[in-house]
């Protein structure tokens, strides 16, 4: 048999696999089944080492391209105009999640002995891929970061929706995950759309462009009247598959052999930044009256991609979540590397004095 043929032969069972978690999940009534089942899953299978294919991370875009055209439907006349009546209140959320992840970040640095740019990396809320990319740039390690983006990311994914469902009173709200029925002519509508919308943004170089570019043209189209037609409820939990699958595959067994005490450290502060800036929502969402719901997700460092699936999933407005966590994406995204920089120069001119 050809490697080729026996790769696609065990990412086959892998789907597969996964696939049956999130019918056990969604069957236990566990909140956003058809991610955290496979996340779950195939974090077990490569934590314990029987994962023995790489899944590629090409498959990740496809998840992100889905969901971010189907969350871009949300963007409607009238929650436009809400969102930029709130613009102060989610740059101001975005800001103390940055504060709060750089006093964790500090703290991080001393605990583990790791550099400080390194603690930074692995603790502001962004893409573990642009993250380990800034890693590399400026000589530090970048498994460690990719390890701790990645376990934020899950961390958030599989705790918040569970505390939101639990505070709740575990409501039935799996009927706000559902798509729309199939139709051909809107369906291909929105999937052209978000096609030529991540393609534009990777060709001009812009961040995260899988998810931003398939949100900014549904988003616009739905805001303009032209109603694309939603994805079959298939295709959400099919993308939901593909993500969590990816995710859960990224949790190396060598890196939870060789790196115990950052583990911890990594482990440790993620529930620590997450704590803090959930409190920091609440307090914010009763200041300027608004849902905590709505600012517990807005706030949540996660990815933007997930985040809007858990609000969809819980019927939360969706338009707000993915909001709050576009400012906060912008934000970061566009001060992180001279932040880096100017944290990388420090420590160079401490080493020099030393």
């Amino acid at each position: 048999m050809s490697p080729r043929i026996k790769t696609l032969l065990s990412l086959s069972a892998l789907y597969l696999a996964a696939a049956c978690a999130g019918w056990v999940f969604a069957w236990l009534g566990i909140p956003l089944p058809w991610m955290i089942g496979p996340l779950v899953l195939s974090a077990t299978l490569s934590i314990s080492g029987f994962l023995k294919v790489m899944v590629p991370v090409k498959t990740r875009p496809f998840g992100q391209m889905v969901i971010a055209a189907q969350v871009g439907l949300a963007f409607t006349p009238a929650a436009l105009a809400a969102l930029l009546n709130l613009a102060p209140v989610m740059i101001g959320t975005a800001l103390a999640s940055a504060v709060c992840a750089g006093m964790i970040a500090v703290l991080v640095a001393r605990t583990t002995r790791i550099r400080l740019s390194q603690a930074f990396l692995s603790t502001f809320p962004t893409s573990p891929v642009e993250a380990a990319i800034m890693a590399e740039r400026h000589g530090c390690d970048p498994a460690p970061v990719i390890l701790a983006q990645t376990t934020r990311i899950a961390a958030v994914v599989i705790l918040v929706p569970i505390a939101v469902f639990a505070l709740d009173g575990w409501p039935d709200r799996s009927g706000a995950v559902s798509g729309g029925s199939f139709d051909p002519i809107g369906n291909g509508f929105l999937a052209l759309l978000a096609l030529t919308g991540a393609l534009l943004f990777k060709r001009v170089g812009l961040s995260n462009p899988y998810f931003l570019g398939p949100l900014t043209f549904s988003a616009a189209a739905s805001a303009i009247g032209l109603h694309p037609a939603a994805f079959p409820t298939e295709l959400l939990s099919l993308a939901q598959i593909v993500l969590g699958t990816w995710l859960g595959s990224t949790f190396r067994h060598d890196l939870f052999l060789n790196q115990k005490r950052q583990l911890f450290a990594i482990i440790a502060s993620t529930l620590v930044l997450l704590g803090l800036v959930s409190g920091i929502a609440v307090a914010i969402a009763l200041l300027a009256s608004q849902p905590w719901e709505v600012l517990v997700l807005g706030a949540a460092p996660g990815g933007v991609t997930e985040m809007a699936l858990t609000a969809k999933f819980l019927g939360i407005d969706l338009a707000l979540v993915t909001a709050f966590q576009l400012t906060r994406i912008f934000l970061f995204m566009s001060n992180i590397p001279w932040i880096i920089r100017m944290i990388d120069a420090y420590e160079q001119r401490r080493e020099a004095r030393r």
